[in-house]
């Protein structure tokens, strides 16, 4: 039986950089990180700890032992909050897999920044590229790319990872599964990528679908997103619909909404085993 994988969240990167596979059953999506909840957890509870950098978080994932350098081709607005950052790489052994990340180096910023791909790999192998969907904060690299970055602007990156569970599939190809994607942000404006999703609902009718929920929407919402659009959290009632056995679950947002969401999980009798997240602030 092929699984069901069940995403929630408030940003989607995770989503669209597997999109070249779209979720097979053991795909390397299905490889996301256990690590946060191992400094995360304590006597089976994740709890919020202080924050520390991206390389202390990191210190013991795998590396590529290359740092390749890269300049800045497009940058884009994808919302108040979120630019998108498109890099030309310059070094033609550059590779990556779905469910990576990188180490970011900025010329003059002593701080590393850590950032996961909103492209897919088969974008670097066409045209050489690789895009970063930064949301603004005061770390210095996210703050750096959205007050100093320039076109041209050159950096370097470090490919790292931090694969577990991996299971290579038996005989000729992948067997697809479905996805089912909860998609939290304060209104429509922060749903990046919104018509990317919806572009991939409309390719794979039945495959993936998405639920969009806006928590402070103050204006009209275009007709295009109004059929999958909840006004209101995640809540406990929307996912205990999806609960089985063959259902793996991925959250992916702000440590608080992780602790919240995975915790009615649990409390609906998943195993933590079949609960996957990640905590980079």
């Amino acid at each position: 039986m092929a699984r069901v994988t069940t995403f929630m969240g408030f940003t989607i990167p995770h989503l669209l950089r597997s999109a070249c596979r779209l979720c097979p059953a053991h795909s390397t999506l299905v490889v996301l990180r256990h690590s946060a909840s191992c400094y995360c957890t304590v006597n089976g509870t994740t709890q919020s700890k202080r924050k520390m950098d991206h390389l202390e978080r990191t210190a013991n994932n795998f590396r590529q032992e290359v740092i390749s350098q890269a300049k800045v081709c497009g940058i884009t607005n994808e919302s108040e909050t979120v630019k998108r950052l498109r890099l030309a790489i310059t070094n033609k052994d550059f590779t990556f897999k779905a469910g990576q990340w990188v180490d970011f180096f900025i010329p003059g910023v002593s701080v590393i920044g850590g950032f996961s791909m909103c492209s897919s790999p088969g974008l670097l192998e066409r045209e050489g590229v690789i895009e970063l969907a930064v949301k603004y904060t005061d770390h210095p690299p996210a703050r750096w790319i959205h007050t100093e970055c320039t076109l041209d602007s050159e950096v370097a990156l470090r490919v790292g990872a931090d694969l577990h569970g991996y299971q290579e599939s038996k005989g000729n190809g992948y067997k697809m599964g479905t996805v089912k994607l909860y998609y939290s942000a304060k209104n429509t404006n922060e749903l990046l990528f919104k018509k990317n999703i919806l572009g991939l609902m409309s390719a794979l009718p039945g495959k993936i679908t998405c639920r969009f929920h806006v928590t402070q929407q103050n204006s009209p919402i275009c007709e295009e997103l109004q059929p999958h659009i909840t006004e209101g959290r995640i809540s406990g009632k929307d996912l205990e619909k999806h609960v089985s056995k063959d259902t793996l679950w991925y959250i992916c947002g702000p440590p608080p909404m992780i602790e919240s969401i995975s915790q009615l999980l649990y409390n609906s009798g998943v195993h933590r085993n079949c609960v996957f997240f990640e905590k980079w602030w």
